[in-house]
């Protein structure tokens, strides 16, 4: 999930007009949070990657579902989308770790985005928990 913008575009006659954009609106998914500290003090993390070739695809989520619950699955989202249904991928957004541990440049990917989108709960939480890992992985 990119949890981004998404561009409705009717620019009318006037081929200058901007794009309207619509930002879904996102809560603080406290499970989250708790299971990236629980990982964190766990030293279950990764310190160097690239969050662009770890980051799950739709083929790790779908096969992480075929033996976890929607609670262990949103448990990986720093997000919760408002108004989408629970127990859908829709429902769950910025995503920190590959289902096995967390990644710091998949929380420096949820800061950015957070922070792009003006998701100010997400990304304080987000840097919050980065500021963490640094502090216990030294």
């Amino acid at each position: 999930m990119t949890g981004g913008p998404i561009a409705r575009g009717d620019r009318g006659s006037d081929p200058l007009s901007p794009m309207v954009r619509a930002v879904a609106s996102y809560v603080l998914n406290p499970a989250a949070v708790g299971r990236a500290r629980e990982l964190i003090d766990a030293r279950q993390y990764v310190l160097r990657s690239d969050w662009g070739d770890v980051q799950p695809k739709a083929d790790a989520e779908n096969a992480f579902l075929e033996n976890h619950s929607w609670d262990e699955y949103g448990a990986w989202f720093l997000g919760l989308t408002e108004g989408a249904n629970d127990e859908t991928k829709a429902r769950h957004a910025f995503v920190y770790g590959d289902f096995r541990r967390i990644h710091r440049s998949g929380l420096i990917a949820c800061v950015y985005r957070a922070a792009e989108w003006r998701h100010k709960e997400i990304e304080l939480a987000a840097h919050d928990l980065l500021q963490h890992l640094d502090r216990v992985s030294g």
